[in-house]
């Protein structure tokens, strides 16, 4: 059993498609980033980064005392070795689908969470700020789009760990001011895994842990703006 501590966002969408394409038994521990469950001291044990998503695998591989492991990409690569899917064994494709991973995690993620910050969330709209996250996200739409030309998916071999990290962030493309009809091999990838099955019931587990926006006039203080010395017990 895998014990998932996460909230309905693009990183924490990642990892219950990856548990419902497996079938890998799961139990979801909400963490309402909001209210400021992040930063429980019984999280913290797993997540020091004081972000979710992170897991508590109670039967890893080789068994042994449970294993936890936080940020959305390390998870992803864990549950993919766990079960040797989503993930190609060759060299060559193996590192294809990381680079892509780490692609994401290094610039769609942050470029598109910098953008809903300045675009949707700052209390002070700032042009410049808004204009060159808009226009880093548009680049990084057009890096995808140029990759899956030619292709179903991230990987020659096929679905895979790459995308399942890419695609939560590109569900919320208006928000970031993006047209997916200016992208057509990725407006096509986007809907390819929309339509799966697994994706369909791993958005339904979201809405049944939460369907009110996170941020809100309550918890940007809890949200935006905590340093080090904020933290501090």
């Amino acid at each position: 059993m895998i014990d998932l501590h996460y909230w309905p966002t693009p990183n924490g969408h990642k990892i219950t498609l990856f548990l419902e394409e497996s079938g890998l038994p799961y139990a979801i521990h909400p963490v309402n980033i909001g209210a400021g469950e992040q930063f429980k001291p019984d999280f913290l044990k797993i997540g020091p980064n004081n972000r979710m998503p992170a897991i508590v695998d109670h039967d890893p591989p080789g068994g042994g005392a449970p294993v936890s492991v936080f940020e959305s990409g390390a998870i992803l690569l864990y549950l993919a070795e766990k079960t040797g899917r989503f993930l190609p064994a060759d060299l060559r494709g193996r590192y294809q689908v990381l680079q892509w991973l780490f692609w994401q995690m290094g610039g769609l993620g942050p470029m598109a969470g910098q953008n809903h910050h300045f675009t949707q969330y700052a209390p002070e709209k700032i042009p410049y700020a808004m204009e060159r996250y808009v226009k880093e996200t548009n680049r990084l739409y057009g890096v995808l789009d140029r990759r899956l030309a030619g292709r179903d998916f991230i990987d020659d071999a096929g679905y895979s760990i790459a995308d399942m990290a890419c695609y939560p962030w590109i569900v919320p493309h208006e928000r970031q001011q993006q047209k997916l009809e200016d992208f057509p091999h990725l407006k096509r990838w986007f809907e390819a895994i929309k339509a799966r099955p697994a994706t369909i019931r791993a958005y339904e587990k979201g809405a049944e842990v939460s369907s009110t926006p996170t941020v809100n006039a309550a918890s940007r203080s809890v949200l935006f703006g905590q340093t080090a010395a904020t933290l501090k017990d």
